[in-house]
């Protein structure tokens, strides 16, 4: 759908994303220059996956709107937030594990929220220590960034994407993570596969957003909220465990 469209009434079914494998490995996580939550860097391995190449879209979540009888997004009736390709925001942590629920169903394939590992090892792309997807250079040499998050989010996948295939990783809207956060997880995070706390009062969420006066967030920072908050600079990103046998 063309950029400025507005939502219309949804076809039946659902939309599958497009996926991509993220390969099995170790990284370095965190970064010893940033905010004390995201220290001490520590490796960690993390199992292959697959991550949805875009945020989750406008015309994606009609689907399941209209599937399940749940109440629209309240951004949908404003211009800056209603183009069928923009992520879909100010949808709650909740709401975003009933959709990966209801695809899941839908498709019967396993669809999730991705962990904080996993996130933060799709964002880096296969590489160490560099400070954003694209490297270390400031957000102000992003393409156009002077131009672009004016009123709201942009169309997804507009700009190149990391070296995994993947757009808009650390820009655009934060993005739920499954974790439960905890400002001092690192400190005692497994090697393996972490998942974060097994309780908490936030969620933790990753990547960038919009509506901050610096657009891109680096790829080893974090951020949190409750997990029933609406906001309108929230989104997520689909992961998948890969079919074995």
């Amino acid at each position: 759908m063309a950029t400025g469209s507005k939502l219309s009434v949804p076809q039946a079914g659902a939309i599958e994303p497009m996926m991509v494998r993220i390969p099995e490995g170790w990284f370095a996580m965190g970064c010893e220059s940033g905010r004390d939550d995201e220290k001490p860097v520590h490796r960690v391995w993390v199992d292959a996956f697959e991550m949805a190449s875009h945020q989750l879209t406008n015309a994606e979540y009609a689907r399941f709107v209209a599937a399940t009888c749940s109440a629209p997004p309240p951004q949908w009736s404003q211009e800056h937030f209603n183009d069928p390709q923009m992520p879909v925001v100010a949808v709650s942590w909740h709401e975003a594990t009933n959709y990966c629920e209801w695809l899941s169903r839908a498709t019967a394939k396993r669809y999730r929220l991705p962990t904080e590992a996993e996130w933060e090892r799709a964002a880096r792309g296969g590489t160490e220590g560099l400070l954003y997807p694209w490297g270390d250079a400031p957000p102000e040499k992003v393409p156009d960034y002077t131009k672009r998050w004016k009123f709201g989010p942009e169309p997804v996948g507009l700009y190149a994407s990391n070296a995994y295939a993947l757009y808009n990783m650390g820009d655009n809207v934060h993005e739920w993570c499954s974790d439960w956060y905890d400002d001092g997880y690192y400190a005692n995070s497994p090697e393996r596969n972490p998942l974060g706390p097994q309780s908490g009062s936030r969620k933790s969420s990753r990547g960038g957003s919009w509506r901050h006066h610096i657009k891109v967030t680096r790829t080893a920072a974090r951020s949190s909220i409750p997990p029933e908050f609406q906001y309108a600079d929230y989104g997520f990103r689909l992961a998948r465990s890969p079919v074995v046998g």
